[in-house]
């Protein structure tokens, strides 16, 4: 059967270690790019994806097959040396220098953000958990096509415990909440432009669900929860509205609307990437 064309492959890059995707799986039941070609197989289907390891030594993005780049979370933290963050952040200067456009989610912002001359450090006053609420536009980020279609504030799916400190020469903050400096950005750099946010479009509700109660003791901690009881009322609500997305009763009760319940709200970040690319929109000034 002939492949598809050239240049009509969207590359999902992964940043986990083997370690960390076999993890995931065990109470997520996939790895995060798993999670984000299913995202993407949801929003287009029939759609051409490829996935590599920005963490795998000599990989190499392909300008003459991949039409868009895609990277997805992880828990790499970029405000650290390791080989890890040096190699990730090699990868990400390498798509820059394509000029293939790309766009990440979480940890995917904050290697575009560091690879480009930026910095991240931890989160204050700690993680971000299961939303990130009251995300509002900046002034730039009010005419950004990356938010279009969002309303002035919303809530999306987040888990992160790092953000985005500075960003880098040419970059641009696109939206914020009260405690997240930077929800989303545009990067230029070299011959390539990213689109990012820090929180999670592609997750479903059950992923957010499974994340949290993964890390429950880490978030009773962090005084977000009493104990694990809160956790579970909370996490099997969060399963039922993801099985029933219109559901208002839930929705109330958790403080959420169809922004974050309804799939093609949740993600429409990641739609918007996909139609700019369709359209030749992502080019360098």
């Amino acid at each position: 059967m002939k492949g598809p064309p050239l240049s009509s492959i969207i590359l999902v890059v992964c940043s986990e270690t083997p370690d960390q995707r076999a993890e995931r799986r065990s109470y997520a039941g996939q790895a995060s790019h798993e999670s984000y070609a299913t995202a993407l197989r949801r929003l287009r289907p029939g759609i051409s994806l490829e996935t590599m390891s920005c963490l795998e030594e000599g990989a190499i993005p392909d300008p003459a097959r991949h039409k868009g780049i895609i990277f997805a979370g992880s828990p790499i933290q970029m405000h650290e040396d390791s080989p890890e963050t040096r190699a990730a952040a090699h990868f990400m200067a390498q798509v820059f220098q394509t000029g293939v456009p790309s766009f990440g989610s979480c940890a995917g912002l904050q290697i575009a953000a560091v690879a480009a001359g930026g910095a991240t450090g931890p989160r204050r006053p700690g993680a971000e958990v299961a939303f990130a609420r009251d995300i509002t536009r900046t002034d730039a980020g009010l005419r950004h096509p990356v938010l279009d279609g969002r309303p002035a504030t919303w809530t999306a799916p987040a888990m992160h415990s790092s953000v985005v400190t500075r960003l880098p020469p040419g970059g641009t903050a696109l939206a914020a909440n009260p405690d997240t400096p930077i929800e989303a950005a545009e990067i230029r750099h070299g011959q390539g432009v990213f689109w990012g946010v820090q929180y999670h479009p592609e997750l479903s509700l059950g992923e957010i669900a499974a994340s949290t109660m993964h890390q429950a003791d880490d978030i009773i901690d962090q005084g977000l929860a009493r104990d694990q009881r809160d956790l579970r009322d909370m996490t099997a609500r969060l399963r039922d509205l993801d099985a029933s997305p219109t559901r208002s009763d839930l929705a109330w009760q958790l403080g959420l609307n169809a922004e974050i319940a309804a799939f093609e709200r949740r993600t429409l970040e990641i739609a918007n990437f996909l139609d700019a690319v369709d359209k030749g929109l992502l080019q360098p000034h």
